[in-house]
């Protein structure tokens, strides 16, 4: 895999039925910690809310992923978020969907639709990119040669993620994954330059 869909921005929407009203609320996510960060903001800011249903999916072997149904009954929230998630291929995202309970019982055909209704349609006011899977290396050299190192990893689209400038330079960077034979090849070919795959 070469590439993947994510979310550049972050969107959200509403959806109703008989009284019960359902926000939803797309981010882009890189971490866990991120998700518990965005999850309390949004507690914070609708305190009343009945329910707090929510999934994310993190990576690209399929393993990292998270779904809750807060209390509804079980299947009709968390796997319905992720289910639209995983039908546009969309990674490094997350979607919590808030509920207020408008006091007429749904039943579980009515939940199901109205999570995943509200989850397309947030998904629909957010942009969906393709971004290249990047490998990160760590990059040591001199100095001297900061202009060569940084020409390469601009020219091969590579993503600066840490950068220490002194006498001697530490760059963390992710190259693409399609790049990373032109990348490493041309970083051989500069003297005194040191780089290694991280994790």
């Amino acid at each position: 895999m070469d590439f993947y869909f994510t979310l550049e921005t972050t969107g959200s929407a509403a959806y109703k039925d008989r009284g019960s009203k359902f926000l939803a609320y797309c981010y882009p996510l890189q971490t866990a910690e991120e998700f518990k960060k965005h999850l309390q903001a949004i507690k914070k800011e609708h305190p009343k809310a009945a329910h707090y249903c929510f999934a994310y999916r993190i990576g690209f072997d399929g393993n990292n992923h998270r779904a809750s149904d807060d209390g509804e009954p079980s299947g009709t929230a968390g796997k319905q978020i992720l289910g639209q998630l995983d039908s546009k291929n969309i990674t490094n995202a997350l979607v919590i969907v808030i509920r207020y309970f408008g006091g007429t019982l749904l039943g579980v055909p009515g939940l199901i639709n109205a999570y995943k209704t509200a989850t397309s349609l947030a998904l629909q006011c957010t942009q969906i990119v393709q971004k290249p899977v990047e490998i990160k290396y760590s990059i040591h050299f001199d100095y001297t040669i900061l202009n060569d190192v940084m020409h390469i990893l601009k020219q091969f689209k590579c993503t600066i993620h840490k950068n220490e400038m002194q006498l001697f330079c530490d760059i963390e960077a992710g190259i693409p994954k399609t790049n990373l034979h032109y990348v490493t090849d041309a970083l051989e070919n500069i003297p005194n330059v040191k780089f290694k795959k991280l994790g």
